[in-house]
């Protein structure tokens, strides 16, 4: 079975109460790896939860594009032993025109060379928007991309590329082995989820719209997105499990998507 994840964010309230609890709890479900958000400011917890459940954490999310200082987030993801780092949000009034693309890949191709003076690997992480804005008929998605140095790499979240209007598929194997992860979550992909945003200042402040959009996410294989066809179009990402928000129990959740990649997922990759 390919190497699979579980985006932390997804337990946010769990971890809120007791971390030490939700991360032994995502080990008992069967998880071998998660994707830390945040970390920085939570890096000391994070360590002891990891290592006192036998935890690894290949990739993690944290804002660097718009860092003034990036030297803790560097630091705080050796120390956690995350590989790559992923900004997972730039809102959709900064994909606006292609100097708002050339301003956001410039940076990022900065943080790029950076990360790899410290080892370390970097990317971004997609929403809806930027498969739906378009500059000159393309997908500021697509322009972005362009203009990318070929070290960047990509974390793919192929439901909200499909939200967005994308062939998630086709766009996976389009962009090939730069994609080192996806975001495997399933659910209604049309309705308030094509037009609902969240706040220009943080992905964690959504309209009552979207909050209920998103809490008809499902577990994989269970809603309307082609995750087996994504899953055969990536057979060398990390699959990372999320839930942006669930109706039911989220550990529930992240079980039932666990045992579905179990079943289904056959691509190539390491355990």
């Amino acid at each position: 079975m390919p190497t699979t994840s579980v985006q932390l964010y997804s337990l946010r309230d769990a971890i809120a109460e007791d971390l030490d609890t939700a991360i032994a709890r995502v080990r008992e479900i069967g998880y071998e790896n998660v994707e830390p958000y945040a970390f920085v400011e939570r890096v000391d917890d994070l360590e002891r939860a990891l290592q006192a459940n036998g935890l690894t954490a290949p990739s993690g999310h944290v804002a660097v594009i718009d860092a003034e200082d990036t030297a803790p987030i560097w630091d705080a993801a050796k120390r956690l032993g995350i590989e790559t780092v992923i900004d997972p949000f730039i809102p959709t009034d900064r994909w606006q025109t292609a100097d708002d693309v050339k301003k956001i890949a410039d940076r990022v191709n900065e943080l790029t060379a950076e990360a790899a003076g410290h080892g370390l690997k970097f990317g971004y992480h997609n929403h809806q928007w930027e498969f739906t804005n378009k500059v000159d008929g393309r997908t500021v998605y697509d322009h972005f991309v362009a203009q990318l140095h070929p070290e960047t790499v990509l974390e793919v979240d192929t439901f909200w590329a499909t939200v967005g209007g994308a062939d998630a598929p086709a766009e996976l194997r389009s962009l090939g082995d730069r994609v080192v992860a996806i975001h495997v979550k399933d659910g209604k992909v049309d309705g308030d989820i094509l037009t609902a945003l969240p706040s220009a200042e943080s992905a964690l402040i959504v309209p009552e719209a979207l909050q209920r959009a998103f809490e008809n996410q499902k577990p994989a294989g269970q809603g309307d997105v082609d995750v087996a066809g994504i899953l055969a179009a990536a057979p060398q990402a990390i699959r990372v499990v999320e839930f942006d928000a669930y109706a039911g129990d989220v550990f529930e959740g992240i079980t039932e998507s666990l045992q579905w990649l179990r079943e289904n997922d056959t691509a190539g990759g390491a355990a």
